[in-house]
């Protein structure tokens, strides 16, 4: 009897498993978006070339990439300078110029409150999960209408408006209240509300389909993510033959070793 009872306690308890994680990979309840990985593959070099698209048509309006210059992605990015300048430089650069926007940080504090973050290092600095999460949690907010009009779940406040709105379409979080009891300074039991999100209503379709919205923004967090190390790649290959060549070295020094003390023995 306490056998069976152990086995239908586990396969209540593998139930349980699998309903929470087909839940959270439907996108539906609590915080299931802190929990969306971004999964991008630096190896793949058109996933890279798209994602360098996107930025290009995208985010350089805004945003610039001060440490890396159009000759180094069109080397990396297995691209000739000619289609790089007629794919992805729009304003008369030259191939060694750094990618920066044409926006005057003046003009763009003025308009956003802040200038805009440079975003060479920010794949290394929040990771690429944090940046598949932001661009797509972007949801609409009624009482931001006199600024962008919409927020952000995984940057509360951001002053960047939804620029992949068209893309993704507009989305409503919403949230439930839930009590909490929680010990005051003084000890004694405090109850609050707390506003927790529960899931995203859609209110207009993008021209994106959410498959083809994730692959949108999984390419361009790719991108951001060589941009972040373009030697990274080089690296690690780099990497397999020293941890190569240091095993094959230590077989050799154990096999010295072995016949210097053979006689000692």
């Amino acid at each position: 009897m306490l056998k069976l009872n152990l086995t239908r306690t586990a396969l209540l308890l593998a139930l349980t498993l699998a309903t929470g994680a087909a839940s959270a990979s439907a996108g539906g309840g609590g915080a299931v978006w802190e929990t969306w990985t971004a999964d991008n593959d630096l190896r793949s070099t058109a996933s890279l070339q798209r994602g360098a698209r996107n930025f290009m048509n995208y985010c350089l309006g805004c945003h610039s990439l001060q440490y890396m210059r159009y000759n180094r992605i069109a080397q990396d990015l297995a691209m000739t300078e000619e289609q790089v300048q007629a794919n992805l430089m729009f304003t008369g650069q030259r191939p060694f110029d750094p990618v920066l926007s044409a926006m005057p940080h003046a003009d763009a504090e003025t308009w956003f409150g802040r200038p805009p973050p440079d975003l060479s290092l920010i794949a290394r600095s929040r990771g690429p999960d944090y940046l598949f999460q932001f661009l797509k949690t972007f949801h609409v907010d009624e009482s931001r209408v006199a600024t962008t009009g919409v927020n952000n779940l995984a940057l509360d406040g951001t002053a960047m408006p939804h620029v992949l709105a068209d893309l993704q379409g507009l989305q409503k979080a919403v949230f439930h209240v839930e009590r909490r009891t929680e010990k005051g300074q003084d000890g004694k039991e405090v109850v609050t509300q707390v506003k927790v999100f529960d899931h995203f209503e859609q209110l207009r379709p993008g021209k994106l389909s959410p498959a083809e919205y994730d692959e949108f923004v999984r390419d361009t967090v790719n991108f951001l993510d060589y941009v972040g190390e373009p030697t990274r790649r080089q690296r690690e290959d780099l990497g397999i033959w020293v941890i190569g060549f240091l095993l094959v070295f230590t077989g050799f020094a154990y096999a010295l070793k072995l016949e210097i003390w053979k006689d000692v023995r």
